[in-house]
């Protein structure tokens, strides 16, 4: 499977592109594989404030239902509404037009608990 060397990786399956003090989220390849084909995602609310490790949203596949946890704390500043329409974008294109939310952080510090690409593969093949 695919893990980007450029992203952050939570141990809920999350990955994170830091650009600035922002932070894009997303699924990982691992976590689209495992759900099936997704047929639903529900997305928060912009504006909204999410402390790391609480749940944000939800995506419905065709197995289960699953939370997603915020990987950093901060306000929600978008959200992927093309999600509304095609949330198989979570299956065929999880670490481009798969993201599914952007945080301004209000604790950099948070990303040190975030694992790289080889600490995520280690997670996940173990």
């Amino acid at each position: 499977m695919d893990y980007p060397q450029d992203l952050r990786y939570s141990t809920e399956h999350e990955w994170v592109r830091v650009e600035g003090g922002r932070a894009t989220v997303g699924i990982t390849a691992f976590a689209q594989d495992a759900l099936g084909d997704v047929v639903y995602v529900q997305l928060p609310d912009v504006g909204a404030l999410v402390t790391a490790g609480a749940s944000v949203s939800e995506v419905e596949s065709t197995k289960s239902v699953s939370e997603i946890f915020a990987p950093v704390s901060g306000e929600i500043v978008s959200v992927n509404g093309t999600l509304e329409d095609a949330p198989e974008l979570l299956n065929s294109d999880p670490y481009g037009t798969g993201w599914i939310l952007t945080v301004e952080m209000s604790d950099t510090g948070e990303l040190a608990a975030l694992m790289d690409a080889a600490g995520y593969r280690t997670l996940v093949e173990s």
